[in-house]
């Protein structure tokens, strides 16, 4: 590689991280109509929401991604020790005071007793007995937090398909979750590897068989409608074609990323979740530095970094 790509590759693996951060925080005052937007406005980072945050303030998507990006840049994501890690963190952040948590994330983590054995084993058991109970765990919690894992493994495609559902199982145990965050992955890395958004469509190949139809046909429909046909979004497959449709119908005036990011918002309901997802994959794609200087300014969030500390970690995570 020359100097440029190897400057161009940095900045979009920085701006996986960053992007979904600054979608998360431009998200965070309009969730479930907290604040109200226009059809023609553009959304801001004025804070409020359900936490309320300040303005740039990220949410629990961009909270749960930093302790599993922490973990993946000191020692990886490869064994049961690793998971570990990741479910102490997210406990310790759940501990301390983390607000506007998914419901099925605060039950799965609630059952996990501190300082017990075999946390990542505790996680999952309480997850799937969710499962049994209910027969409804493909929320979105786990795919908001996904992009992580997806810098972790870039020249391992492999590893990236199983280790970006075993993420997922530990507290969104239904198939079609781990899905989700497998196929949403893929199309991070490709991204930050190619510099080119990819067909979405082509990468259902990475499935399981039996529902690579299934994913095409849903690809197939947020390529067709707008943003805003994918709410309610809190279920997993409506998250992902909300995120996609952004990405492909654009609102507003601005760079892609930027227009991207405002039809994400638009999309209404989870809005701050949606954005993340979309933002994940925009920072693939164009980089951290086609980010608006004042929403890198303004972005910030637990455990108290700013978008610099962002883009490190994103770094760090990229080299292991």
């Amino acid at each position: 590689m020359t100097d440029d790509l190897d400057a161009a590759r940095a900045d979009r693996i920085e701006g996986v991280l960053v992007a979904s951060a600054c979608g998360d925080a431009l998200g965070v005052p309009y969730e479930f109509g907290s604040a109200p937007l226009a059809a023609t406005e553009a959304p801001r980072m004025i804070g409020g929401g359900l936490g309320p945050y300040a303005p740039g303030e990220w949410s629990d998507d961009t909270q749960m991604a930093v302790v599993i990006a922490q973990v993946a840049a000191e020692r990886g994501l490869a064994d049961e020790q690793a998971l570990d890690r990741v479910v102490e963190g997210w406990v310790a952040w759940l501990r301390e005071g983390a607000s506007d948590v998914g419901t099925q994330t605060r039950q799965v983590l609630s059952a996990v007793r501190p300082g017990a054995p075999r946390p990542a084993e505790q996680a999952r058991e309480a997850a799937w007995q969710l499962h049994r109970r209910t027969g409804r765990t493909a929320g979105n919690g786990s795919l908001m937090r996904t992009a992580p894992v997806a810098l972790a493994y870039l020249d391992d495609a492999a590893a990236l398909t199983a280790h970006a559902r075993a993420v997922s199982d530990l507290t969104h145990p239904d198939p079609v979750a781990g899905d989700a965050c497998v196929l949403w992955c893929h199309a991070i890395r490709h991204a930050v590897r190619g510099g080119a958004v990819p067909d979405l469509a082509d990468l259902v190949e990475v499935l399981p068989a039996a529902r690579r139809d299934q994913w095409a046909a849903w690809v197939a429909e947020a390529e067709a409608r707008p943003p805003q046909a994918f709410a309610p979004n809190g279920y997993v497959v409506a998250a992902l074609q909300a995120a996609w449709s952004a990405l492909r119908h654009p609102a507003g005036a601005g760079s892609p990323v930027v227009a991207s990011l405002t039809a994400a918002v638009h999309a209404g309901d989870d809005t701050d979740t949606v954005a993340a997802i979309a933002g994940a994959l925009l920072g693939a794609r164009w980089g951290a530095s086609a980010l608006p200087d004042e929403w890198l300014a303004d972005v910030h969030g637990w455990p108290g970094l700013r978008a610099a500390g962002l883009r490190a970690l994103a770094r760090r995570v990229a080299a292991t």
